[in-house]
């Protein structure tokens, strides 16, 4: 079955989260963990991942938290999935080609022409479609 993970469906709760807040309003993550029944210390994790990666800002302090720094209409889809998870493809075979059976596969073009077919549904998408 396909599936989006826990983590990319977290950021994308959180960042939906974010982008309802009046511009520059903070959220802290025990806000969203408690909001969304959400595990705090991964979303932290998460929320981390999110700001190295610039989409948002961690303000420090006794009252600070997250805002949204990227305009969402900026990054589709397929590249959000592959800033949390790393390249995007229904089978391992997609992406690898070192598997001992590439040369005797009788699925892997039609399984490519799918992973094709899903990046290009995700290249027209955007983080603003999802989290507005």
């Amino acid at each position: 079955m396909l599936k989006i993970t826990r983590k990319v469906e977290y950021a994308l709760i959180s960042l939906r989260h974010l982008q309802q807040k009046e511009k520059g309003q903070l959220s802290s993550a025990k806000e969203i963990a408690d909001a969304y029944l959400i595990p705090q210390e991964l979303l932290a994790k998460i929320l981390q991942h999110l700001s190295r990666e610039k989409i948002i800002e961690a303000v420090k302090g006794p009252a600070g938290g997250y805002k949204i720094t990227t305009d969402p209409n900026t990054i589709n889809m397929t590249k959000f999935f592959e800033l949390m998870e790393g390249p995007m493809g229904i089978m391992d075979c997609s992406l690898d080609t070192s598997c001992d059976q590439l040369n005797a596969c009788n699925i892997r073009t039609p399984i490519n022409r799918i992973n094709d077919s899903i990046r290009t549904m995700f290249d027209k998408m955007t983080l603003a479609d999802i989290t507005y």
